[in-house]
């Protein structure tokens, strides 16, 4: 087999290469075909680099959010990095209604249900993948869901393409059922989707500017009736070919969670795996996961969250009180599941304590915020209290090192974090959803928090520009909601998913 450059794991992640952090992994277009910055020989664009310019951007949707007068349309906002940081001045805002994307804004479409970056065309620009997960499409039918495209490209993102549908109630597109990786290791990037909710669907890229692909797609059977409830890629195994893992669940039995991989390979995905833990049964899994090299081996580590409690399941597992963070390694032989680390709000390290409905582990995020070339793990707590103030919310940013996940070194960020702006209030649930990438090409993932509940439900984003020993750096701190963006704010839930 010939020798082919390491896979980048699905979300934006920093590595360390020559003893500097450099950007690599999930923030990286593929070695074989990796355009330089402008003016820095041998750097390699961020993946979600829409313009080119070598910055890191932020896409981030409100997928119930009305449009044209249609509610639960739902709409896609892209800010734009530069040298300090996300831009506010330079956004654009799509929905179904914008020139060049395909369809056309439909009540309860949820466009931007789910988002991806990849360079799908190989064109050296990152491209924006939206699930529209509620869609109804006349091949497919009531709910059958679409992913389309939007093309980057010197100016930022323009134009668009349908990639798939679904079928009748597939929801194809819709959170937590897209990923992209280059699952056969020839270079393109493949979309991975989800289809009759418990079969993998995967198109082989690359993609042409109409959307097609002359490389067909692999079907991959399940031959239980399970829902997935995320997905991710990244390289599990370190053989140089990306792989897909995911959470699922038994059908109804949601408390039968657990945590299943597919390796990649020439001729597309294998039969999937599922993790087993130490005591010979599956891992508990969660409702997220990323990937990414946490303890920097050179193999990609798995690493779920697990927020919603209150199951029989709860009893034999770990920290699952409140919920929890559980890092699996990866190896030569694949996710070791015996080896794991749970992290909950009550192991050592971890600001706050345990309780009932805080949600620790919604949504989980892997890169290196602190440049140290271990990459970090964010996660929310849209439930934590603050005070008297219930279901404020809460990020907490947890540290890897060779030794993989751990609490000493936590950082918590919250309204009421100082330099903050903005103050915590009942239902902001503050950290529904995370994001790590980095905006101002500093070596540092920049953290992005989603607070859907805000302003009465409206939403709003707020962006924190790293340091070496903080999550909060003294003003470098953008909060921006649907007044910055123009948009309807009733029920938007702004900040409700970001692109992995």
């Amino acid at each position: 087999m010939t020798a082919r450059p390491r896979p980048r794991s699905r979300r934006g992640r920093l590595a360390v290469a020559t003893g500097l952090a450099l950007l690599a992994g999930a923030l990286a277009v593929p070695a074989a075909h990796a355009v330089p910055l402008s003016g820095t020989s041998g750097t390699e664009r961020p993946r979600d680099d829409f313009n080119g310019d070598g910055y890191a951007d932020l896409a981030v949707a409100a997928p119930t959010a009305t449009v044209g007068g249609k509610k639960g349309a739902g709409y896609v906002a892209v800010l734009y990095g530069s040298a300090n940081g996300l831009n506010t001045t330079k956004r654009q805002v799509f929905s179904q209604n914008t020139a060049g994307v395909p369809g056309s804004a439909e009540t309860d479409d949820a466009f931007g249900s789910a988002l991806s970056t990849a360079d799908l065309d190989r064109d050296g620009y990152a491209d924006l993948v939206v699930g529209v997960g509620s869609e109804d499409t006349a091949d497919g039918g009531e709910e059958s869901g679409l992913v389309e495209v939007l093309w980057g490209g010197a100016k930022g993102l323009s134009g668009g393409a349908v990639l798939a549908t679904g079928k009748a109630y597939d929801r194809l597109g819709a959170q937590g059922r897209l990923t992209v990786g280059d699952i056969d290791g020839d270079g393109a990037e493949d979309l991975v989707t989800v289809e009759n909710q418990f079969n993998l669907r995967v198109l082989k890229g690359p993609f042409a500017r109409d959307g097609s692909t002359a490389n067909g797609e692999q079907l991959v059977t399940d031959e239980f009736d399970s829902r997935y409830l995320d997905l991710a890629t990244g390289d599990v195994n370190g053989d140089g070919v990306t792989d897909v893992a995911a959470t699922q669940h038994d059908g109804d039995e949601f408390d039968a969670r657990r945590v299943v991989y597919w390796l990649g390979s020439e001729q597309g995905l294998t039969p999937y795996t599922t993790v087993q833990g130490a005591d010979g049964y599956r891992l508990q899994g969660g409702e997220s996961l990323d990937i990414g090299d946490v303890d920097q081996d050179g193999v990609d580590d798995i690493v779920v969250g697990r927020a919603v409690t209150g199951y029989d399941s709860d009893l034999d597992t770990p920290a699952a009180k409140g919920g929890r963070v559980t890092w699996i390694p990866g190896t030569s032989d694949g996710p070791d599941g015996t080896k794991v680390t749970h992290l909950n709000q009550d192991s050592p390290g971890v600001p706050g304590s345990a309780e009932a409905g805080d949600g620790f582990g919604t949504d989980v995020r892997v890169a290196d915020v602190n440049g140290d070339g271990y990459p970090d793990v964010a996660t929310g707590l849209p439930g934590e209290n603050l005070g008297s103030v219930a279901d404020a919310g809460a990020v907490v940013v947890l540290r890897g090192g060779a030794k993989g996940l751990t609490g000493t070194g936590a950082q918590v960020v919250t309204q009421n974090t100082t330099n903050v702006p903005g103050a915590a209030e009942k239902g902001d649930a503050f950290g529904k959803a995370v994001h790590l990438a980095d905006a101002n090409h500093d070596g540092l993932a920049d953290l992005a928090a989603g607070a859907p509940g805000e302003n009465g439900n409206a939403g709003s984003v707020w962006y924190f520009r790293s340091g070496p020993t903080t999550v909060v750096s003294p003003n470098g701190t953008t909060a921006f909601g649907n007044t910055l963006l123009g948009t309807t704010p009733t029920d938007a839930r702004l900040g409700s998913v970001f692109a992995d």
